[in-house]
């Protein structure tokens, strides 16, 4: 067969690119590049994959792709997995598809093989996108269908005498622009920190002295105490004053901030499948972006505009991971983030604190701040009616003061009057009982006050 590989130089589509070779069938590996390759990195993975067996090995770049239909929802959605995580693999997972869905079709491959394993979300995000952009192609999966375990692939290799990916397989390692993640090995529970080495973009942590007590280690301040980020349109535009396309905005922030180990994370959560799992990912310029670009909305955009957004940037999120970027939905949720973005225009100041970031100041020509002659906690707007808060706040408040009277009991009625019982009475001898009724009914009639109390009556 005349196969196209989606080959990624890790240790199941090296497995792939030898076993699949050496069946006899013409192996060409392709690999998207999404970003997080080297010049030096992209020939080493060429001649690897040559090396392994294939036929032919070649690249087909996406990274302005990746940016313009993924990366600018994300940034203008705030999208962090879990509140925690921005999607670094999802982000690139279904346009990778797509785009080798595309080359299959094109150049007339009998299948697209692919190396994703049956316990993760990768098989998921491919199988979707590649049933919804080229449903007639035929899809290969040995890893997921045949199950080996990380141990069988390094002996197979070993065997063959093919050497072992870089990070020698022990971990699962996924780079592109939108950041990292490593999978596998400790991370396999929840117990153990992924040890210092495995750490491959951010700065390493600093070495504990012998004489101090053990304490948990900080980043190396190595790299810069200040960050400014500026936007335009939700966009990020320049860094620190120095205008730059996108693609290398980002490539240049996830050098920049990796080196005072920004970015650094661990995320746990659902998985597709319904199992939990866990990763360590390490994504510098994502957080930098992602935190200074949500400040700023918080500035210029209203309440309800940020919190219709986020909440369906969410769903976006969601969906992403799932492998569902191909879903019409997708695109009305894209229309709406891009509508929230004219006014995201302005400079973010950022402090690297620690391995973290604190945002110092922005500069806005739209702030809602600077609109108001208001100051907050001193003097209400110019314009504005003091007592008026009072009303609002008792507007606001009454569902809950009705709720309370509700709760109580209800007190005893005080405009009705009551009379005690009467005796009873005694028909006197030789008086008619219809005489008698008649006379009762006289004086009831008598007063409006008698016969209201009779009749339960009270106006």
């Amino acid at each position: 067969m005349n196969i196209l590989l989606a080959y990624s130089g890790g240790l199941d589509t090296s497995y792939l690119t030898a076993k699949l070779s050496a069946e006899g069938h013409a192996v060409t590996a392709v690999t998207v590049d999404c970003g997080g390759f080297s010049h030096s990195e992209k020939k080493a993975v060429a001649a690897r994959a040559l090396a392994l067996g294939a036929a032919s090995h070649r690249f087909v770049s996406a990274k302005d792709t990746l940016f313009e239909r993924v990366l600018t929802h994300l940034i203008a959605g705030n999208v962090r997995r879990g509140g925690t995580y921005p999607l670094c693999v999802a982000a690139e997972r279904s346009i990778q598809a797509e785009l080798l869905a595309q080359l299959a079709v094109s150049d007339g491959f009998d299948a697209l093989a692919h190396g994703c394993t049956a316990a993760g979300n990768d098989q998921v995000r491919f199988e979707a996108a590649l049933w919804t952009c080229a449903p007639e192609l035929t899809v290969l999966a040995p890893v997921r269908d045949e199950a080996p375990s990380r141990a069988d692939q390094r002996a197979y290799l070993e065997a063959g005498g093919h050497a072992l990916p870089p990070a020698g397989g022990e971990y699962s390692i996924n780079a592109g622009l939108w950041g990292l993640t490593i999978g596998g090995g400790v991370l396999l529970d929840t117990l153990e920190p992924l040890p210092e080495e495995a750490w491959l973009w951010t700065v390493p942590a600093a070495p504990a002295s012998p004489a101090a007590p053990a304490a948990p280690a900080s980043p190396a301040p190595i790299g810069p105490t200040t960050i400014s980020v500026s936007f335009k349109g939700g966009l990020p535009t320049a860094v620190d004053g120095v205008a730059m396309e996108p693609v290398e905005l980002i490539e240049y922030l996830n050098a920049l901030a990796g080196a005072s180990g920004i970015g650094r994370g661990y995320h746990t959560g659902d998985t597709v499948l319904g199992i939990k799992g866990r990763i360590a990912f390490e994504a510098p310029a994502a957080e930098v972006l992602l935190t200074a670009h949500g400040e700023l909305e918080k500035l210029v955009l209203t309440g309800d505009q940020r919190f219709w957004k986020d909440h369906l940037a969410e769903l976006y999120g969601r969906r992403l991971h799932a492998g569902l970027f191909h879903d019409p939905l997708m695109r009305n949720l894209e229309a709406l983030f891009t509508s929230t973005q004219e006014r995201v225009s302005g400079t973010v100041m950022l402090q690297v604190h620690g391995a973290g970031l604190l945002v110092t100041g922005i500069d806005t020509p739209h702030s809602m701040l600077a609109a108001s002659d208001a100051r907050y906690g001193e003097r209400p707007a110019a314009a504005a009616d003091p007592r008026a808060a009072v009303g609002l706040a008792r507007t606001m408040a009454e569902p809950a003061r009705l709720f309370a009277a509700a709760a109580a009991p209800a007190p005893e009625p005080t405009n009705v009057l009551s009379f005690p019982a009467p005796a009873p009475t005694q028909v006197a001898t030789g008086v008619e009982p219809q005489k008698q009724n008649a006379a009762v009914s006289q004086i009831a009639t008598a007063s409006p006050v008698i016969e209201a109390a009779m009749t339960g009556s009270c106006g």
